[in-house]
């Protein structure tokens, strides 16, 4: 199992910590970096940063969201990094859901998410083999486009830049079941956002037809500490928002697997509260159990044990958001093999 090391999306601006922490992974043998994108700092540009002051280690988004830009728009950022980063790049897409899509995008959000995924993977892909003009006869990505507004003088196009590599690795942010398995299908790995090594089995019929080679690499927080609880603040304060503040109620995508991992009334609780204004009530409603399950957290035995967890399923790639140089030197040392 390969480790990575996730930042995220900045808040008040970029965290001078940031680049040490890169530093220092890729000096303890990290495979990945990997950036993300809300509504407010991009997923490219931080990696473009990073790139120029890395020399080894991988570039992920995870993930450049595809609402932000068209997939042809998505695979000319890719290709530019990927030749600027020397073939490093890992590009992790994801659908975001309505609440985001509509009130930040100010596009609708696709009435058939597994298509409008599907025709964009398509796309994203067209343009990297650059085998010839891109077309799509889609409902979400056609190109040329025909449908309304249009003037009929589009002209497919064959990508001016030749790719550094036809075959960068796409990998998608996936929740639920059906997509999960399209993933399978289409992608060249797996962004799992929650993910418990005690629960394998409720991913195991969609990753049953995997191909060898195919990335299973979900996100998690980690923490040496001696205070475990403590440790857990933080998962449990992420998990609050994102499942109380990052949905609608009629599209909560992250309160929805909550519940499929077995936490039902405290997801829904958790929504409520956050729903009603109640946010640091929302956070103590987050089950420090569920949080534990999908982190890495206390002193190094513990990590020992919880590590040797995650090696044993499907998991290749552990990305993870550390705090400090000591927590990702302990998790190198643990995860290096006997």
């Amino acid at each position: 199992m390969r480790l990575g090391l996730a930042l995220g999306y900045w808040g008040r601006g970029p965290d001078p910590r940031h680049l040490p922490l890169v530093r220092a992974a890729e000096r303890l043998g990290y495979d990945s970096v990997w950036t993300a994108e809300s509504w407010g700092s991009d997923a490219f540009t931080t990696l473009t940063w990073i790139a120029a002051h890395t020399e080894r280690i991988r570039l992920g988004t995870a993930v450049a969201q595809m609402a932000a830009r068209t997939p042809t728009a998505t695979a000319m950022h890719a290709l530019t990094l990927d030749h600027l980063s020397g073939g490093r790049l890992l590009l992790g897409l994801g659908l975001s859901g309505p609440q985001v899509v509509e009130g930040w995008y100010g596009r609708p959000f696709p009435d058939s998410p597994l298509t409008a995924t599907r025709e964009y993977v398509a796309v994203v892909r067209q343009v990297l083999r650059r085998e010839g003009p891109v077309r799509l006869d889609g409902r979400y990505c056609p190109l040329p486009y025909r449908g309304p507004g249009a003037r009929g003088l589009g002209r497919a196009l064959k990508p001016i830049t030749h790719p550094l590599r036809a075959d960068i690795p796409v990998l998608l942010g996936a929740e639920g079941p059906r997509n999960i398995a399209q993933t399978v299908r289409i992608a060249d790995g797996w962004l799992p956002l929650y993910w418990s090594p005690t629960r394998t089995d409720l991913y195991a019929p969609a990753l049953a037809g995997a191909r060898e080679g195919f990335l299973v690499a979900p996100l998690a927080q980690a923490r040496l500490c001696e205070d475990v609880a403590a440790g857990l603040r933080p998962v449990r304060a992420m998990l609050g928002f994102y499942v109380g503040g990052m949905g609608h109620p009629k599209a909560d995508f992250h309160a929805r697997l909550m519940a499929r991992m077995g936490f039902p009334e405290a997801a829904e609780r958790v929504r409520e509260l956050f729903a009603a204004g109640r946010r640091d009530e929302a956070v103590a409603a987050v089950p420090e159990e569920f949080a534990d399950e999908i982190s890495l957290v206390g002193p190094r035995a513990r990590l020992a044990r919880r590590l040797a967890l995650w090696r044993a399923g499907p998991v290749t790639d552990l990305l993870v958001t550390a705090p400090d140089p000591a927590t990702l030197r302990a998790l190198a040392e643990l995860n290096a093999p006997a």
